[in-house]
């Protein structure tokens, strides 16, 4: 084999990768093949093989929170159960419980001038889709995808993320002990494999991760004119109104942040809080954060940073804010150790716009805290920003809330709340401009995953011939005098 050289139309560049890269191709090709030997899976089999994935996950749960603890040198099980497992086992049983009514025809208005007809949209799964999966949710953020895809009748390949390899390893067994890898399988690889995966024609893609490679994504995907769902992130704002109690406000939106050491897409990126209240919100934060994180623990039993790439790069945030004036404060009595990648809830005081903590999405507990005095300010800073993929309002004021509501765009939104619309299983989910394209959970999912076929039918009796030249009939004038006046 030469040193470049092209299997279904990909790239293969390394010979070190390639036995996987062949591995991968080959599964595609018989997922393709094989979907063609079933372009519609019946209700029955899709419900069948849902349950069965739900069972896959309950019998390897404990396996999944061990990996999980693994590749996060420490996580806490309860937040994997709760962010993981319980969110994936929600999506089935969410779906089991609506798939039927999904896969009805839907029935659409016929005009009287087609009469007598009928109009329906049919759903049809597309055929193979790609799901590439990150590293801060591992298991829900490749399983809610797959779900989706299973009920609207698609085989999926998943190529997961190389920073959780033993989270992999155990979704790998799961999955392998469910579905036939010609129905669903997982590619596991460094970028260079992600590339190749990327460059599939898939008949969709749906990618989780940076608005950077979401952009690489979309652009591989172009070449072969697949559509994509892409689940990007972006700088998700807190507003505080001046009229709630910070110590209420701080309650609704603190686990948002904290969850997964703010390593979560919708996690508060930063936090507007009236002027003259900043003190007052700094310490209902360390008030609230240390009763949630005792000081006894340290940090032996608080969620780390990914790897030593991710947190050097909190690090450097912070640093560079230092070093131009802006204040920083650690919350509760574990520091920053780099070793062990851990680093506490720090807010930072004083930046600027043109600081890399206010123009990059943060992905860690760092929380910035901005003083206002004009909710309009407010607004027009969130707009001549890329638009969030959340947006969290903290007040009990209704007019409050439909000012920012009215005036701002996110892909969603919680009032007295942070974070958690993404696990509403009858909500959309999705971003909107930087922070994403397209939308899936619930109904959403199974339609972002299926064709919707037009049709349109016709009985024996047939009178739009009536409509037909030659031109000036009765017919004609008739027509033009009731529909075109």
């Amino acid at each position: 084999m030469s040193n470049v050289e092209h299997i279904s139309g990909v790239a293969i560049t390394e010979k070190s990768d390639l036995s996987e890269r062949v591995r991968m191709l080959a599964m595609f090709d018989a997922q393709k093949a094989a979907f063609e030997q079933d372009r519609y899976p019946s209700f029955v089999s899709r419900v069948s093989s849902l349950k069965q994935l739900k069972r896959g996950i309950l019998a390897q749960k404990e396996a999944l929170l061990g990996a999980l603890e693994k590749d996060f040198r420490y996580r806490s099980h309860d937040e994997s159960m709760l962010g993981d497992i319980f969110s994936s086992i929600s999506a089935i049983e969410y779906t089991l419980k609506h798939l039927k009514g999904w896969m009805k025809p839907e029935k659409r208005a016929v005009g009287i001038v087609f009469q007598p007809a009928h109009a329906k949209v049919l759903y049809q799964p597309k055929g193979v889709v790609g799901i590439i999966a990150p590293w801060n949710y591992p298991v829900f953020l490749t399983i809610g995808p797959l779900v989706a895809a299973i009920a609207a009748g698609n085989r999926a390949m998943i190529k997961t993320s190389e920073y959780t390899p033993n989270t992999n390893t155990v979704l790998a067994e799961i999955l392998a002990g469910v579905f036939d890898t010609d129905k669903v399988c997982v590619v596991q690889g460094d970028v260079d494999i992600a590339q190749a995966f990327s460059a599939l024609q898939f008949d969709h893609i749906l990618f989780t991760g940076s608005t950077e490679v979401g952009r690489h994504v979309m652009k591989a995907a172009a070449e072969n004119l697949v559509p994509v769902t892409l689940e990007l992130g972006g700088k998700s704002p807190v507003i505080i109104d001046n009229n709630i109690s910070l110590d209420e406000a701080v309650k609704r939106f603190i686990y948002g942040k904290t969850m997964n050491a703010g390593q979560t897409c919708v996690s508060p990126d930063y936090v507007y809080c009236p002027n003259g209240k900043i003190r007052e919100l700094v310490a209902s934060l360390k008030l609230r954060y240390e009763s949630m994180y005792p000081v006894n623990d340290g940090y032996a039993k608080r969620t780390r940073i990914i790897n030593s790439k991710q947190h050097q790069r909190l690090l450097g945030y912070l640093e560079e804010a230092k070093k131009r004036g802006a204040e920083v404060i650690s919350l509760g009595d574990a520091t920053v150790n780099s070793e062990e990648c851990y680093m506490p809830l720090t807010l930072v005081i004083g930046t600027d716009r043109t600081m890399k903590i206010m123009q990059e999405e943060i992905f860690g507990p760092i929380l910035p805290i901005i003083g206002y005095d004009d909710l309009n300010t407010v607004i027009e800073e969130i707009n001549a920003n890329p638009r969030p993929l959340g947006l969290y309002i903290q007040s009990f004021d209704k007019n409050f809330q439909q000012t920012v509501l009215k005036n701002t765009h996110a892909g969603g939104v919680c009032i007295n709340d942070a974070a958690f619309h993404v696990v509403i299983d009858d909500l959309p989910f999705g971003g909107v401009g930087d922070s994403g394209l397209g939308s899936y959970h619930g109904v959403e999912g199974f339609k972002t995953f299926s064709h919707a076929k037009a049709l349109f039918s016709r009985g024996r009796l047939f009178f739009s011939d009536m409509l037909y030249p030659p031109y000036g009939k009765r017919m004609h004038h008739w027509f033009y005098k009731l529909f075109v006046r």
